[in-house]
């Protein structure tokens, strides 16, 4: 039995250790069970409470880390931090922050990005925040230092797992995945302490990468998605994917001169759902799929929208990938592009060539 009450269960269990585990595992209406301490907010609404985990999810470059060091910092300063105001409790005051795929040139740079955003010094060191850099070690091997740092320190009451992926072999193997959300379960439960984790959404949709993302939309407390401006690179998105509490404002946010993550006040999340015309005539269209065509037909459809984006960059029209996928309809609608099997063809008859015709708003 830990500190906690928990009793470990092992694969051989005498019956003294079963009746003790029965005892601790029933549920019983006359005893009263407090409600875990929460201790990450976003305006007011809980992400985070003692005992269980959560994630940030968000395609490659989407500012994921950034992210998470906004959390970190406020975990160890109590500052308002992006929109994050987090409390340790006493007792369990420090951070874990383990990185599985950096270098440690770069987990450096994350590591101060922390310390200043909590406003501590980056000249000395500090007990507060404990970093681990993992990229050396085999996926089993990372579990089980993570799991002995966890049992060595009991005041450690916020853990960051940036690259949850790296703790396993196979993104997509469900026992695998299944037995990785059971340490999360086990850990942050047996422990008292809160585990932040990091996945990426396939490149496809906005979809949690592998079975071990269908795990964790089912299990976890919170599920934070980080998504890159379409409108503006250097501004990411931040809202909740799935949560147990209401859903919070979305806010965004950009990175300053100092490397820093930074509110973008006044945001206008809705400007990306409405319609944005561009006025192009058949000439142009002509042109701007000739560039992208020039090689023939395209196979692949991230291909295609792509040569797209240079092909309409090249003639003055240079937009985001959802905008070309717009495009895209419009151009198979009037039947420009057609497929044939996994390939894109243009097809210049399809276009009315005149240079006074009418134009088509995209």
């Amino acid at each position: 039995m830990n500190a906690h009450g928990i009793i470990p269960v092992s694969e051989d269990i005498d019956r003294q250790v079963y009746e003790q585990i029965l005892s601790f595992i029933r549920l019983r209406v006359t005893e009263t069970y407090a409600y875990p301490p929460e201790i990450v907010q976003v305006d007011g609404i809980t992400i985070a409470t003692l005992g269980n985990f959560s994630a940030s999810v968000g395609k490659p470059k989407s500012k994921k880390t950034f992210n998470c060091a906004a959390i970190v910092a406020s975990a160890l300063s109590g500052r308002n931090i992006l929109h994050y105001k987090a409390h340790l409790p006493e007792g369990k005051h420090k951070v874990l922050y383990v990185d599985t795929e950096q270098s440690k040139c770069h987990c450096h740079k994350v590591l101060e990005r922390i310390l200043k955003l909590a406003g501590m010094p980056t000249d000395q060191e500090t007990d507060r925040l404990v970093f681990f850099m993992l990229r050396e070690y085999s996926p089993k091997q990372r579990r089980q230092i993570i799991n002995h740092a966890l049992a060595a320190d009991p005041e450690i009451g916020f853990v960051v797992i940036d690259g949850i992926r790296d703790l396993m072999y196979d993104i997509n193997s469900p026992s695998e995945s299944v037995d990785l959300i059971n340490d999360l379960m086990r850990w942050s439960s047996m422990h008292d302490l809160h585990i932040h984790t990091v996945l990426h959404l396939n490149k496809g949709d906005d979809n949690t990468r592998g079975h071990i993302g269908t795990e964790l939309n089912n299990k976890a407390e919170t599920i934070l998605q980080v998504t890159k401006s379409q409108f503006d690179g250097n501004i990411s998105e931040v809202k909740a994917m799935h949560i147990r509490e209401r859903e919070f404002q979305p806010f965004a946010f950009r990175i300053n001169r100092e490397a820093l993550p930074e509110l973008v006040e006044d945001y206008a999340f809705t400007q990306e759902r409405k319609p944005t015309t561009e006025a192009i005539t058949d000439a142009q269209h002509a042109k701007a799929l000739e560039i992208a065509f020039e090689n023939g037909p395209i196979v692949g459809y991230g291909l295609l929208i792509k040569s797209l984006r240079q092909g309409y960059a090249e003639i003055g029209f240079k937009r985001g990938r959802n905008i070309c996928i717009e495009l895209n309809k419009y151009l198979m609608g009037r039947g420009v592009i057609v497929k044939k099997d996994k390939a894109y063809a243009y097809l210049p008859e399809a276009l009315d060539n005149q240079e006074d015709s009418a134009t088509q708003e995209v």
